[in-house]
């Protein structure tokens, strides 16, 4: 850089003297600071730096672009191991939250679950507004542009029934949990079961001879890891009625989730209006609140005070309702990442090893 009467000349690193000249005249005089700084004592050592800055802001953006992230055998590998880390987490905050409002006796658990899918779409807005997932990150991968979905009316009908049973099947988990975390575990296993039964019935999907063989050892094998060593030195299960109960109820909504997906993303052009699996599942989440919170005004609108008044200064509410909401979106995104690149027989494991890490976490 050389500091002229009448011209600046900047020479790049390793590049041939091209002079750029820019007469002082052309610089406003209301601009005295820009003036003196390439046109001053110490324009030399001032233009070395900025040049200098320039380069060095060139090459990291360089960098940055040419960065694709992680292979996707390790992506795949760092996408399980979150999954399992969210799902664990997400029922180590939910236990939490329900007993921040009293546990299942209280009378705020349809509240506390219609919160967690509210956490769930303000998440999904935050990810529209600044058009980047960041679920990618947990595979060591660039994260995913995600602009909201052009869905129509009809899009929006169409997908009310998905997000009824995506609603059901996380608010009848919950109140399961609630109930017995190890228990509810153990009746949310039977989920293949039902799947299967239903996709037969009613959505003549008939599972092979070899997925019906898959379902009893999936099962009994979470049992089997969810007995407990007594007093006595014999082992047994804790048995809950709560968890019984809303736990077949929420693999009957699943099953039914898992058909009416299928269903909808059969229609081409409503699965290009979505654009991804990611908005998809984010709209299926903001209309499972929408559907929850009529039912939670009905069920435990009575309650609601009470609720407001321990979130405004309960802290330990605060946090693991807001981290509950965030944990089950989040794992709920990786499990579509890995599951999409998976077998049937595979996810079946998979789900199965889920629950024992899970059990076996809360155990502890």
């Amino acid at each position: 850089c050389i500091p002229l009467n009448k011209a600046l000349v900047v020479v790049p690193f390793a590049a041939p003297v091209r002079p750029l000249t820019t007469t002082l005249s052309t610089i406003p005089s209301r601009f005295p600071s820009v003036a003196s700084l390439f046109f001053g004592p110490r324009c030399y050592s001032s233009c070395l730096h900025f040049v200098a800055r320039c380069i060095s802001s060139f090459y990291y953006q360089s960098a940055i672009m040419a960065f694709k992230g992680a292979p996707d055998s390790v992506a795949l590998l760092l996408f399980f191991v979150f999954w399992y880390a969210g799902n664990m987490k997400y029922n180590e905050y939910n236990t939490a939250a329900l007993n921040a409002v009293g546990g299942k006796t209280s009378g705020l658990t349809m509240t506390v679950a219609t919160m967690q899918l509210g956490v769930c779409a303000a998440y999904a807005a935050i990810v529209w507004a600044i058009k980047l997932n960041p679920a990618k990150l947990f595979g060591l991968q660039m994260p995913d542009k995600q602009s909201m979905p052009k869905l129509t009316k009809d899009d929006v009908i169409k997908s009310m029934k998905l997000a009824f049973c995506a609603a059901g099947a996380h608010a009848a988990t919950v109140f399961a949990l609630g109930g017995d975390p190890l228990f509810g575990q153990i009746v949310k296993a039977a989920e293949p079961v039902l799947a299967a039964a239903v996709g037969t019935v009613f959505y003549n999907k008939a599972p092979t001879f070899y997925k019906v063989c898959c379902l009893p050892i999936i099962v009994g094998g979470v049992a089997f890891a969810s007995l407990k060593k007594g007093a006595d030195g014999g082992y047994s299960l804790k048995f809950d009625v709560t968890a019984l109960v809303f736990g077949m109820l929420a693999n009957a909504f699943a099953a039914f989730k898992g058909g009416e997906n299928s269903k909808l993303m059969a229609d081409k052009g409503i699965a290009e209006r979505y654009g991804g699996v990611g908005n998809q599942f984010a709209v299926t989440q903001i209309l499972g609140f929408i559907i929850l919170l009529p039912i939670m005004y009905v069920t435990e609108g009575s309650m609601l005070p009470t609720f407001l008044e321990k979130l405004k200064t309960d802290s330990s509410l605060q946090f693991n309702l807001v981290m509950s909401g965030l944990a089950f979106f989040i794992y709920n995104e990786l499990a579509t990442y890995t599951l999409k690149v998976t077998g049937a027989v595979t996810a079946s494991v998979a789900n199965t090893a889920k629950r024992v890490i899970v059990m076996v976490y809360m155990a502890a």
